[in-house]
């Protein structure tokens, strides 16, 4: 049993190797092959407890995840995969499911800036500090040629040690600008990612600022969670999502369905865009909306990559039973 720590994982893939990981899972769930129950969760007065196991062809995953939203000086979200053999059940290798967390959850936004974001996009806005914050941008900037990013968070003292740290992942020559507003922050930025546990839109009832973006929120993963404001629903004819369990599990798309501001036959997976079968209609104001809430094919996907590439690189902690 191999365990893999952060700077294992850190060793054994890139942020690139990730998002090409994410989309061979799209590939996966179209072929449906797999088993995956909805994930369970579990709140206690604002924090929760999410259990995702999931069965593939080639491995099996399991991911243990607090995420307590009120930590100031830890991280939010703290976790651990176990990865077992498909064939035979036992136990392969056990990852630190923060960090993996972290990656593949970029890795989700950055697969959606690479098929939908354009080309020369070179302006990119992140709304919340936190660390979805942080691999959000990094993913970002693997697929786009990024030269400026506007950071806004509610807490605008935790910016500085924010851009220390993703300046060690990106360099130097990226301009990062601080913002006093969110209006501030999303105004010049073509990709705006949020990365958020509001229960009320962090994106401001503005048209004029919302228009001709690429819009992705990964924060909100419960339907009382919303970071979108009703105005984007009416400059987009679909809203992509990452699984249809986003439906149910979001506010930003479970709240806009109960209020007619959308309709279900406007909503597509990312698996149907990529594969060809649904393409995106003309966008009435020109903004396109991608919404993730994860799910644990990410999971075992990502984390069965990063098994096999420690494996032939000779990396990690082997650990006896």
């Amino acid at each position: 049993m191999l365990f893999l720590s952060e700077k294992d994982i850190k060793q054994a893939v890139t942020m690139k190797d990730v998002i090409d990981a994410i989309d061979e899972t799209y590939k996966v769930y179209d072929t449906g092959r797999f088993q995956m129950p909805t994930r369970m969760q579990v709140n206690d007065q604002g924090n929760t407890l999410l259990l995702m196991p999931c069965f593939t062809q080639d491995a099996i995953g399991t991911k243990l995840v607090t995420i307590f939203p009120n930590n100031k000086s830890i991280p939010t979200l703290h976790g651990l995969v176990v990865l077992n053999s498909s064939d035979t059940g036992e136990v392969k290798g056990i990852l630190n499911g923060t960090f993996l967390t972290g990656l593949r959850t970029g890795a989700v936004g950055g697969s959606g800036v690479r098929h939908l974001a354009q080309e020369n996009a070179s302006t990119l806005a992140i709304v919340g500090t936190g660390v979805q914050g942080l691999y959000q941008a990094i993913a970002a900037c693997a697929e786009r040629s990024i030269k400026t990013i506007y950071l806004y968070n509610r807490s605008p003292e935790k910016i500085p040690a924010f851009q220390k740290q993703l300046q060690g992942w990106i360099g130097e020559d990226v301009q990062i600008v601080a913002c006093d507003s969110v209006e501030a922050a999303i105004e010049h930025a073509e990709i705006v990612i949020t990365a958020t546990t509001s229960k009320t839109p962090v994106l401001p009832e503005n048209e004029e600022l919302l228009r001709n973006k690429l819009i992705i929120g990964v924060g909100s993963f419960q339907p009382t969670m919303r970071e979108f404001p009703e105005t984007l629903y009416r400059m987009t004819d679909q809203v992509i999502v990452d699984t249809d369990h986003a439906i149910e599990e979001s506010g930003d798309v479970a709240t806009p369905l109960e209020k007619g501001w959308i309709k279900e036959e406007s909503i597509l997976t990312m698996a149907d865009y990529i594969s060809g079968r649904r393409k995106l209609s003309n966008q009435s104001g020109g903004s396109v909306v991608f919404k993730s809430t994860g799910m644990a094919l990410f999971d075992v996907v990502v984390a069965n990559l990063m098994y096999q590439k420690a494996q032939e690189k000779g990396i990690g902690t082997t650990l006896d039973m």
